[in-house]
């Protein structure tokens, strides 16, 4: 953030230098209520008007002039090089507040007060009281400081950025330095705060150092300061330093950095202590919640002029920072290493913590950390509360979300017509919030369709894809699960069809912000009845027949904690039509369906299901016998790092077309028979895929395998096909180096298609 900000403040398009008006009791006679102050061209400013919105004032010098208690100053985008000296108090619940816009990334704009070509000579706030200070960037030249509060008393900055570094000086009192980003100048701290300065808060700030510079936060003689949840860099210098007699003071949840670039060791490890307490300033001061990072080498701590390397250590010889860290201040997450240790752990009832982080956003608890911080549990150390995580799972049902047959979920029973399209209300509905829902996963059956077609899954009103989900030939009844992402509450189902069609959905689960987290596996085999794994015997499961299959413990899931299983389901030999439920083991059988066949066909389907008493139920909703296979792609516990990152569906490869790959050209070609397709999926930090698979042009009848890339391959199947035809299947399938790989175990060539519905990541 403060390298971004600098290179903002040294880049703007800058205005010539406005003569300033004297900053006294005097001047033109103010508006009640709120000034304006705008420069730019067509503003129509004058410095000699009452600065209203008509007529704004030119300068904020001039707005300063007259500005009293209870008065509001709104500063219009733009630079404004003056040097700014405010004299005027407001008074007890009626400040004056000088209030810029907040920055917009989009446009680039701010509020300047100066610029990297035409530096102002900065604000100085000298023996006002009850002055507040928002949405400001403030450049000045090397040395001079950007920011002075010299004698002042109940003076707030939230969001100021100083590059020339802050100074609390000559006895000030309660300064609160908030959400703002801070460069100190050469041989100078980026704040220092000295002079008998007392009860200072700085909180949620960014904070570099001068080069040169004793200690990137300085503070000198200033008794009562807190210095609470800032992110410090300081290179080879000290992080916080509290020198002299500033006892008192409260140091928690800081993420500081001593190190040489963030990253490297410090030639003189002597100067780059993370804390350094003075021994006069010992007396009632609190140091805890901190991550100090170590790799400069320098000591973490120096209390009373003992180093300590440890925190351990520290803690044993201080009786402070019991709930320190010292390790890497932001760790990025992997597979099985540590996550950052600033995540979730914050003293949320520290002094001067604000409701918000230093872009203005509350709190977000990671589903991948447990919360060992006070209060709620999942505040943040440093100035930014960590986004960088996607969406976890709640398993749910099955329960029918959408039936065009039945009402349920549309208005009517009329099928979706050609090229129709029906928009189904998710949010809210059969257990799932209202909001903050992300994605759901269900099982999607369509049923008398009286044209050959596919049916497209979508976020609700984006622009429709040019993917499928599921492919069907006129009067057929087939089945996929479909994960998609929710907007407005809302999932679309568009029937790319010459003839109408029924669509029926049922829930599997939903992605939000709480549930449970997912773990791939390396596809294997749980239950195949032709050959008596997972059940005693060979015989097929009987008409109306049910079969309780062990899931918890096997194939690579524990024992304990599973709440939910994605397996590839396939039945083959099904001696009449019907269709297969996959349930809970132990709860009510469902009136919804999993998969659905015809006699004599094999068909799969991808099945998420939650998991009761370490099994799940299988029921043969037909009056014929059927075999039944179960491979298990993964499972979800309450525990793990990976989450879910849905996105509307992209093509990653398909085989009839030219594709471009990281490494090289793909042309346009079948898979040929046996033969083995490496696609590659991008996504930063990924560990599996969500996709819908779909193979058409098949010479010859055959199946599928989908495993993680650079493995031996399973024995097991994802997609089973027949000549000619065009199937779909969802696939969730663990990613290895950014690829996985699918082989064509037929005796023909086929093309096939790739499209990706999310990931999950760590």
């Amino acid at each position: 953030m403060s390298r971004t900000r600098t290179a903002l403040a040294a880049g703007l398009t800058l205005v010539a230098t406005v003569g300033l008006p004297a900053v006294t009791t005097g001047g033109a006679s103010a508006a009640a209520g709120t000034l304006y102050v705008d420069h730019a061209p067509g503003a129509n400013c004058s410095n000699s008007g009452n600065g209203s919105a008509a007529q704004p004032f030119c300068t904020v010098a001039a707005a300063a002039a007259v500005a009293s208690a209870g008065q509001t100053v709104e500063i219009a985008w733009g630079t404004y090089p003056e040097e700014l000296v405010f004299t005027r108090s407001g008074r007890e619940g009626a400040p004056i507040v000088f209030r810029g816009r907040p920055h917009d990334v989009m446009t680039q704009g701010s509020v300047m007060i100066g610029a990297g070509e035409t530096p102002s000579k900065g604000i100085t706030v000298r023996g006002a009281e009850f002055v507040e200070f928002e949405h400001l960037y403030v450049v000045t030249n090397s040395p001079a400081p950007s920011v002075v509060v010299d004698g002042a008393n109940r003076v707030k900055f939230t969001d100021v950025g100083a590059y020339g570094r802050l100074w609390i000086t000559n006895g000030s009192r309660q300064v609160t330095f908030a959400r703002g980003d801070v460069n100190g100048t050469y041989n100078k701290p980026g704040i220092t705060v000295d002079g008998g300065s007392t009860g200072t808060v700085l909180t949620t700030n960014t904070v570099f150092p001068g080069y040169g510079s004793p200690a990137s936060v300085l503070v000198d003689d200033a008794p009562g300061t807190v210095v609470v949840s800032n992110t410090i860099a300081a290179e080879c210098v000290r992080g916080i330093a509290l020198d002299g007699a500033s006892a008192g003071a409260v140091v928690e949840n800081n993420e500081i950095n001593t190190a040489r670039t963030q990253n490297e060791r410090c030639a003189d490890t002597a100067a780059a202590v993370g804390i350094g307490v003075a021994p006069t300033a010992t007396a009632g001061t609190v140091v805890d919640y901190n991550v100090v990072d170590p790799r400069s080498e320098g000591a973490p701590y120096r209390w009373a002029d003992t180093e300590y390397p440890t925190q351990p250590g520290f803690t044993a010889g201080t009786g402070q920072g019991a709930h320190d860290f010292v390790a890497k201040v932001y760790e990025p997450r992997t597979l099985d290493g540590p996550q950052a240790v600033s995540v979730d752990s914050a003293d949320e009832n520290a002094p001067g913590m604000l409701p918000v982080d230093a872009i203005g956003e509350g709190p977000v608890d990671d589903p991948t950390v447990r919360n060992t911080g006070t209060g709620k549990g999942y505040r943040d150390r440093g100035a930014s509360e960590r986004r960088d995580f996607g969406s976890v799972f709640t398993p749910a049902g099955p329960v029918r979300l959408l039936d065009t047959r039945e009402a349920v979920g549309v208005p009517g029973t009329e099928a979706v017509p050609a090229f129709g399209q029906v928009d189904l209300q998710v949010a809210g509905v059969a257990g799932i919030p209202a909001s903050g829902v992300t994605a759901v996963t269900m099982n999607v059956t369509v049923t008398g369709p009286t044209d050959n077609g596919h049916l497209r899954v979508y976020p609700h009103g984006e622009e429709r894809p040019d993917t499928s989900n599921l492919n069907w030939t006129a009067g057929r009844t087939l089945a996929n699960q479909v994960t998609v992402p929710v907007k407005d509450g809302k999932v679309s189902f568009y029937n790319h069809s010459g003839g109408t069609v029924h669509v029926i959905a049922d829930l599997a689960g939903y992605y939000g912000a709480k549930g449970d987290l997912f773990h791939p596996l390396s596809p294997s085999r749980l239950l195949d009845t032709r050959e008596a794994v997972g059940v005693p015997g060979t015989e097929a499961v009987p008409a109306g027949g049910t079969v309780e299959l062990k899931v918890a413990g096997e194939g690579g899931a524990p024992l304990d904690g599973v709440t939910a299983v994605t397996m590839n389901v396939t039945v083959t030999d099904p001696s009449e039509d019907g269709h297969l439920r996959v349930y809970p083991h132990g709860t009510a059988l469902t009136q919804t369906s999993s998969l659905n066949w015809t006699a004599g066909r094999t068909v799969p389907n991808l099945v998420t299901v939650p998991v009761k008493d370490g099994k799940v139920s299988f029921y043969n909703s037909s009056g014929g016998t059927v075999h039944l296979i179960a491979d298990l792609a993964g499972y979800y516990s309450a525990e793990g790092r990976l989450t879910f990152t849905p996105n509307s569906p992209w093509r990653a490869m398909d085989t009839r077309e030219d594709v471009r790959t990281e490494c090289c050209l793909r042309p346009a070609g079948t898979v040929g028979a046996f033969d083995a397709l490496d696609v590659e999926i991008y996504a930063p930090n990924i560990a599996a895929a969500t996709l819908n698979v779909t193979v058409t042009e098949p010479g010859t009848d055959g199946h599928l395998i989908v495993y993680p890339g650079n493995e031996l391959m399973p024995a097991v199947s994802n997609l089973n096909f027949q000549a000619g035809e065009t199937v779909a299947n969802q696939v969730v399938v663990k990613v290895n180096e950014g690829h996985i790989t699918i082989r064509n175990a037929s005796a023909a060539p086929v093309h096939i298609i790739v499209d990706l519905f999310g990931t999950q990541s760590y």
